[in-house]
């Protein structure tokens, strides 16, 4: 089941530590750790509203967001101290009453000891006018793994809440775009800041200089703030960022608090100059901020810019593209070489959710995890029969254990996400006797990936244009045109390419290190007998329980085979893989001859460090150009963005993660597509980005 190799260094525990509260006579939660409440005693929600809504003038700011572009009317709050979710919940009521239906509010929140959903649950029940918002929340919210950034969708998609578990001043600057100083104002900024957390005299080690800082770099001119305290400390804090602070009268026992608006920015950074004029760049200290060249030198899309796009390839990685692209107003065509989507990689009958935890702290590692979350958030409302059936990753090996027992430990705290059992719990689960100890992922499953990439196209927005191979992509005005094998002409403002290791064809993306490896599932008849297994099964292969008439498993890694014919060899060796299950499920199929069972070959796409190319197209000859002299200094500062294809983007490189990875990849590409605030970390942001293999190996002087 495994397309990567175990990497990375020891990492911390994969899990937060959590808010420790206690209760008092009126139900209300207070911090042991701070000693300090979570909101007044007196009127939480009435606090709220005084403090962070009518401070920041929210209702009317979202009200006028009528009169902007369509594009435009979208509104970023950030926040400081998520605790009970009380002001965000405050916040997504106000936006339902006076936004647009069409507008989007994005809230960012970071909390360095998140609480615990029962804990959540338990306080937000003290609010019953927000009873069915805070339900919402509750449903969606994240396991508390970490550190750790978490994409949330509300109110079918009117709201998106980012939530981050983490210190604040670390947290919030992975928001940034990038940290190099010239290029600190490049990301989206946010339009109005509620500064929150435990007080200063309490939780001295959040109201910093530093956090300040941060704050303001994640603003424009304009960018409001407010919060509880007046304390000098934090007045003197904010004006040196930047920000005008204004003492006003508090909520209830409280005499002063704090309102400013952001009024410093440091003047953007300019357009890359060729290297040839650029002025002399200068050493990096390892501890000096990363260079800048994940960072578009192209302005973006502008508010009257045609929200058109074109997608090649109705894989699982193009119709999630299309999909989230649609949800934002985007009139989307998939270009899809066969008659039906999901006819390639993506057209297995049956595939499973699956990611490869591990104890390390990789990015690869960090980004499983969070696909996996993210993933089973998404999919609710997909899963055949309504529900999940649970997946069982079997410890076929003593190695296999001891590694199980690593993974158990880091996400103990979590057992929603994924929970350690024995050999008598695993056969319980599975409905089947399997005589060896497990991870089971409750919330996991398998789905048909051909009938999820169908519901995924099934958008008023979306169009699908089957039986359209395309061969060359060119940029004609502000439009990309897509040409096909009949000479016909499809153009849009932006193109995404997501057809696997196709995407070499085009001249652009030519020079991508994508690798394809064949795999062959086998599919055989369900018995009585077969149809009692529950849950599915994985290892070094896997075995989904039966879609009624047949089973899934398999499936083989061969990387330089070619052969796109099924052979008996790989049906089996898929066989026998189950007997790393044990001898019942290792006898389940015995009886069915090899010819007459049925298969499917498939290339899945991967990468040379396996994880996805997620992002804007590099100019190859412009990145050679600008970062040429890397290959003698890798620590050189060279203080210029990347350039870019303009309006072209990847979307490649699942491999056999395509069900859990391309959601949160789909989320990712629009994210770079909108200039939204992002859904992960800048570090995963990059790791995931498709210019890094050019820039890792000009610092290795290999090109």
């Amino acid at each position: 089941m495994s397309d990567a190799p175990e990497t990375g260094t020891p990492g911390p525990d994969q899990n937060l530590e959590t808010a420790h509260l206690q209760w008092d006579e009126a139900g209300q939660p207070i911090s042991t750790r701070f000693a300090d409440v979570y909101f007044s005693r007196t009127d939480g929600l009435a606090e709220t509203r005084h403090v962070f809504l009518h401070h920041n003038h929210l209702a009317e700011r979202f009200r006028a967001l009528e009169q902007q572009p369509v594009t435009e009317r979208r509104f970023a709050i950030g926040e400081t101290g998520f605790g009970s979710g009380l002001n965000f919940l405050a916040a997504w009521q106000l936006w339902r009453q006076t936004a647009p239906d069409d507008a989007r509010l994005h809230f960012i929140s970071v909390d360095r000891f998140p609480l615990q959903r029962d804990d959540l649950q338990r306080a937000l029940s003290l609010w019953p006018e927000l009873r069915a918002l805070a339900n919402e929340l509750i449903d969606q919210y994240p396991p508390t793994v970490g550190p750790a950034f978490h994409r949330l969708h509300l109110d079918r998609g009117r709201v998106i809440l980012t939530l981050i578990f983490d210190d604040a001043q670390s947290g919030l600057a992975q928001l940034l775009s990038s940290d190099h100083p010239d290029f600190i104002h490049s990301g989206p900024a946010l339009d109005a800041w509620f500064l929150d957390g435990f007080a200063p005299a309490k939780n001295a080690d959040m109201w910093t200089p530093e956090l300040f800082t941060t704050l303001a770099h994640l603003s424009q001119p304009g960018t409001t703030l407010a919060t509880f305290t007046a304390a000098g400390v934090v007045r003197r804090g904010l004006a040196v960022a930047g920000f005008t602070p204004e003492k006003v009268p508090g909520f209830g026992r409280k005499r002063e608090m704090l309102t400013a608006q952001y009024s410093e920015q440091q003047p953007a950074a300019a357009p890359p100059t060729p290297a040839s004029q650029a002025s002399a760049p200068h050493r990096l200290n390892r501890k000096k901020p990363a260079l800048p060249w994940a960072l578009p030198s192209h302005p973006g899309l502008g508010p009257d810019a045609p929200r058109t796009a074109l997608i090649v390839g109705a894989g699982l990685a193009g119709c999630h593209s299309a999909r989230a692209l649609a949800e934002r107003g985007w009139q989307v065509t998939v270009l899809e070489q066969h008659p039906r989507a999901a006819q390639e990689a993506s057209g297995n009958p049956q595939g499973l959710l699956y990611a490869k935890l591990s104890p390390k702290n990789s990015p690869l590692a960090r980004f499983n995890v969070l696909s996996l979350s993210f993933a089973q958030r998404f999919y609710r409302p997909y899963w055949q029969n309504g529900a999940t059936c649970g997946l069982l990753q079997v410890a076929t090996t003593d190695k296999e254990r001891q590694l199980q027992t690593q993974i158990a430990q880091c996400y103990q705290a979590t057992p929603e996400l994924v929970r350690p059992v024995d050999a008598a719990e695993v056969g319980e689960l599975a409905g089947l006797p399997v005589p060896r100890p497990a991870l089971y992922f409750p919330q996991a499953g398998w789905l048909s990936p051909a009938t999820l990439c169908e519901a995924l196209l099934d958008h008023p927005n979306i169009t699908l244009g089957g039986e359209t191979t395309i061969t060359e992509l060119s940029r004609q005005g502000e439009l990309w045109s897509a040409r096909d094998l009949n000479n016909r002409e499809h153009r849009a403002r932006i193109a995404v390419l997501a057809n696997a290791r196709a995407v070499r064809r085009f001249s652009q993306t030519a020079a991508l290190p994508l690798k394809a490896i064949r795999g062959q599932i086998t599919q055989v008849n369900a018995t009585d007998r077969s149809r009692q297994l529950k849950a599915a099964l994985c290892g070094d292969g896997y075995l989904a329980p039966s879609d009624g008439a047949h089973h899934c498993l398999g499936a083989t890694f061969n990387l330089h085979d070619t052969d796109t014919a099924i052979t008996e060899r790989d049906q089996q060796q898929n066989l026998e893989q189950l007997a790393q299950f044990g001898l019942e499920i290792a006898n389940l199929f015995a009886d069915q001859p090899l010819a007459s069972l049925g298969g499917r070959v498939a290339f899945r796409c991967t990468t040379p460090d396996y994880l996805p190319l997620v992002g804007p197209a590099p100019d190859r000859a412009a990145f050679l150009e600008d970062f040429a002299p890397l290959r003698k200094d890798a620590r050189l500062n060279l203080p210029r963005p990347g350039r870019y294809h303009d309006g072209l983007f990847i979307n490649v490189g699942h491999g056999s993660r395509g069900l859990c990875y391309t959601p949160l990849s789909a989320e990712l590409l629009v994210a770079h597509i909108e200039r939204e605030p992002m859904p992960l970390d800048r570090e995963l942001i990059q790791a995931l980005h498709p210019a890094r293999f050019l820039i890792r190996d000009l610092m290795r002087n290999k090109i």
